[in-house]
C-alpha cells in the first residue's frame, strides 16, 4: 500500500536550498579538441568495432566509486563510425594531436569575459569515464582558470572553475548487455563553467543559466541546437549530500528538475527523521537475504516468470521494522521504494518488489505469506522481492543495503540524470578524487601573455548590445529580436535573412514561434534540420509555396509522416495557385454564398475566409486572399445596392 502524502506542498524557501550550475557549451570551431576531424553529424556509419571497458587503479592505487559502479554492469560498447566526422583519434587508436588553437582562444576570450584568474600553464587530465561514452576510458579535461563572477540582475554569481574538454560519444542505444555509441560528437570541444553554489528560487537558478547562455551566445563562437548546450546541476538542502543532476538541456526542464530535486531531497529528510525514531537494524546479507525462488515457481507475475525462463533466481531481503516505509510519501510520488526501484533498473534488472505494495503486480498472498516464512518475518517487518542473474544479483543487492542504510542517515550524495518531464532517475555513485590523473601524451599548454591581452580586447559586447544590434541590422521588434537570440537558430536566421525578399520578423516568428509551438505539442524538432528550414524558405522565396505552407510541412516532418521537404510538400497537395485561378475561386466562393453577403454584409468576410482557407491554406498567402475576398464583397453589394 502507499500511505497518502505527509505534507501537501513543499516551502522551498524553508529547506536551505543551494543550487550550483555547471554549463557545457559545444564549440563552433569547425574541428574537433585533439583533430581536424569535422564536428558534423554524420547518417551513415560504414566502421563499426567492438570494446570491453575496464576499471583500473588511480596513481595511490584507489578506484573511483562511479567508475565501479560502471564496471559493475559488465557491459559490451558497440561504437559507429564515419570518416567524415571522426578518425583513428576518436577510436583510441592514434595519440591526440596538437590542441585546437581556435578552441584555446575561445576558452580564453570566455574566461576573460567573466573575469577569471586565467592560469599561465595549462595541464590536461584524464577523466574515468568507463560507460562507454569514451573509447579510451577517459574524457580529456583542462582547467583553464579559477574565480570570476557573473552579474544577473545587478547581483554577482561567482565562477568557481572554468574548464576546456572534449564532449562525450553520441548514445545510440542501451540495453542490458549492450551499450551503442557513435564518434560523431565525440571530441567536440566544450567549455564548462562551473558556477558558485547559491540560494533562490528554481525561477531564479532560471534566470543565471538564461544569463549565462547569453553571453556565451553573445561570442559568435558556440555552437547551436538541440544538445550543443547542457547544463548538469548540483542540488543539496540543509544536512544532505550534494546530489548531481545530468542532461539538463532545455531552461524549462531546469527549473522543473531543481523543483523536483527540492521536493525530492527533503522527502528523503522527512523519511530519515522517521526511520531514527523507529528500531531498525543493519541488513545482514547472511541473515536477512534469502533464495525464495521455489516459492514463486508457480506466480503469475509476468515480470518474475520472465526471469526464471531466463534463468534467474529470485531473493527476498528483509528489513527489520520497515513495514510503511517503503511506501510512505512525505511528497506526491516521492518514496523509497521508488528509489530503490530505479536503482535496479540501471543494473539492468526488470524492477523490485516490496512489501507496501503488495500483494499486487501478479504476485499474490499465498506467495507473500511463504517469503515471510522463509525470511521469518514479524508484523512490523518489510521486506524486498527481486529476481535475476545470480552474480548480478549479489551486487544488486549490495547496492540495495547500502541505499536503505543511506535512507538512514538522510539525502546521499549521488548522480542522477534528469528526464523530459523534469523529473531525475538514479544513475551512478558520485565520483571520487581518484578519478582525475595527469595526460602523459600531451604536454602543458603554455598562455602568453600576448594571448591573453588579445583575449581581452575580443570579450563580446553584452547579450543586451547584441540584441539591440540584432533589433536594428533587421528591423525586429524587441520581442522577436530576444526570442531568436535565445533559440538555436540565431545562425539560420541570418543566413536566410541574406535573400533580401523575404521579412526578417517573418523568419524569427516562424523560427523562434511556430516550430516552438509544434514542440509543445509534442512533436520533435530534431527531425527537423537546418537544411531542411532552409530549403523551405527557399521554395518560398521561389513562389513555389505560400507562407502558410511552412506549418503545415515542419509539421509533417516533425510527426515523421514526411521525410523530406519535397515529400511534405506533395503529401499535403501543396501547390502554388495562380493569380487568374485564385480570382475565379473566390468568384465561384462569393456567388454560392451571396444570401451571407445579403444579409451579413462587409461581416461576411469571416466565415467566407474561413471556407477559402479550407481549399487554400498552404496554397495562397492568406493577408492576399483576405483582401482579394474583401474586395470581391465590397463589389458585389455595391452591385445590390444599386439594383435595388
Amino acid at each position: 500500500m502507499t500511505i497518502k502524502p505527509e505534507v501537501a506542498d513543499i516551502q522551498i524557501d524553508k529547506i536551505g536550498l543551494k543550487v550550483g550550475l555547471e554549463v557545457h557549451q559545444q564549440l563552433a570551431t569547425g574541428t574537433k579538441l585533439f583533430c581536424n576531424c569535422s564536428s558534423v553529424e554524420s547518417t551513415d556509419y560504414p566502421l563499426k568495432f567492438v570494446r570491453k571497458l575496464r576499471i583500473a587503479k588511480s596513481e595511490l592505487g584507489e578506484l573511483d566509486p562511479s567508475a565501479l559502479f560502471e564496471s559493475s554492469k559488465q557491459k559490451t560498447i558497440l561504437y559507429y563510425a564515419n570518416p567524415e566526422s571522426s578518425c583513428l583519434v576518436e577510436q583510441d587508436e592514434e595519440p591526440p594531436h596538437d590542441l585546437s588553437p581556435n578552441s584555446k582562444e575561445t576558452a580564453l576570450i570566455m574566461a576573460s569575459a567573466l573575469k577569471t584568474n586565467i592560469f599561465n600553464e595549462i595541464y590536461v587530465m584524464r577523466k574515468l569515464v568507463i560507460d562507454g561514452s569514451n573509447t579510451s576510458g577517459f574524457q580529456r579535461t583542462m582547467l583553464i582558470g579559477l574565480g570570476g563572477g557573473l552579474e544577473v540582475d545587478g547581483k554577482n554569481v561567482g565562477v568557481q572553475s572554468i574548464c576546456l574538454e572534449e564532449d562525450a560519444a553520441k548514445l545510440l542505444n542501451d540495453s542490458v548487455d549492450f551499450r551503442e555509441y557513435t564518434l560523431d560528437r565525440l571530441g567536440i570541444p566544450l567549455v564548462e563553467i562551473a558556477l558558485e553554489p547559491v540560494s533562490g528560487t528554481p525561477e531564479e537558478i532560471k534566470k543565471i543559466a538564461l544569463t549565462l547562455g547569453r553571453l556565451l551566445r553573445a561570442t559568435k563562437r558556440v555552437q547551436r541546437g538541440l544538445g550543443s548546450i547542457r547544463q548538469d546541476v548540483n542540488v543539496s538542502i540543509e544536512g544532505g549530500g550534494i546530489v548531481e543532476v545530468k542532461g539538463v538541456q532545455k531552461l524549462d526542464q531546469l527549473e522543473k528538475v531543481v523543483e523536483y530535486e527540492a521536493k525530492r531531497q527533503h522527502g528523503l529528510k522527512i523519511i530519515s527523521d522517521k526511520l531514527k525514531v523507529l528500531d531498525t537494524e543493519h541488513i545482514a546479507k547472511e541473515r536477512d537475504v534469502k533464495d525464495v525462488t521455489d516459492a514463486f515457481r508457480n506466480c503469475k507475475s509476468k515480470t518474475i516468470q520472465k526471469a526464471l525462463v531466463d534463468g534467474a533466481v529470485v531473493k527476498a531481503i528483509r528489513v527489520k521494522n520497515f513495514s510503511g516505509i517503503f511506501g510512505f510519501e512525505p511528497y506526491s510520488g516521492i518514496r523509497l521504494g521508488k528509489q530503490l526501484g530505479e536503482l535496479v533498473r540501471f543494473f539492468g534488472l526488470g524492477g523490485i518488489f516490496h512489501s507496501d505494495e503488495l500483494p499486487d503486480y501478479g504476485i499474490e498472498e499465498a506467495e507473500i505469506q511463504q517469503v515471510k516464512k522463509i525470511l521469518e518475518s514479524q508484523q512490523n517487518d518489510g521486506f524486498l522481492i527481486l529476481a535475476g542473474e545470480p552474480k548480478k544479483l549479489d551486487i544488486v543487492i549490495e547496492s540495495i543495503i547500502k541505499r536503505i542504510e543511506d535512507a538512514k542517515i538522510g539525502v546521499p550524495a549521488e548522480t542522477r540524470v534528469a528526464t523530459v518531464t523534469g523529473e531525475t532517475v538514479y544513475l551512478r555513485p558520485r565520483p571520487g578524487a581518484s578519478r582525475m590523473y595527469p595526460e602523459t601524451d600531451i604536454p602543458p599548454i603554455i598562455v602568453t601573455n600576448n594571448e591573453l591581452e588579445e583575449a581581452k580586447k575580443k570579450i563580446p559586447k553584452s547579450w543586451e548590445e547584441s540584441i539591440l544590434e540584432l533589433q536594428k541590422q533587421y528591423e525586429l521588434n524587441p520581442q522577436l529580436a530576444l526570442q531568436i537570440f535565445d533559440s538555436e537558430y540565431l545562425d539560420l536566421f541570418e543566413s536566410i535573412c541574406k535573400d533580401k525578399r523575404i521579412s526578417p520578423n517573418f523568419v524569427s516568428s516562424v523560427l523562434s514561434g511556430t516550430i516552438t509551438n509544434l514542440e509543445r505539442r509534442g512533436l520533435d524538432s530534431k527531425l527537423l534540420k537546418n537544411s531542411d528550414i532552409s530549403k523551405a524558405f527557399g521554395f518560398l522565396t521561389e513562389g513555389k509555396i505560400a507562407k502558410e505552407s511552412l506549418e503545415i510541412i515542419f509539421e509533417s516532418m516533425m510527426n515523421k509522416t514526411a521525410s523530406s521537404i519535397e515529400d511534405a510538400i506533395q503529401k499535403n497537395a501543396i501547390s502554388s495557385v495562380e493569380d487568374s485561378d485564385l480570382n475565379s475561386i473566390l468568384d465561384e466562393l462569393v456567388l454560392s454564398n451571396i444570401k451571407i453577403i445579403e444579409q451579413q454584409g462587409l461581416r461576411s468576410i469571416g466565415p467566407l475566409m474561413g471556407l477559402a482557407m479550407k481549399n487554400l491554406r498552404g496554397k495562397v498567402d492568406g493577408q492576399k486572399i483576405n483582401q482579394l475576398l474583401e474586395e470581391k464583397i465590397k463589389s458585389r453589394i455595391d452591385t445590390i445596392s444599386k439594383g435595388k
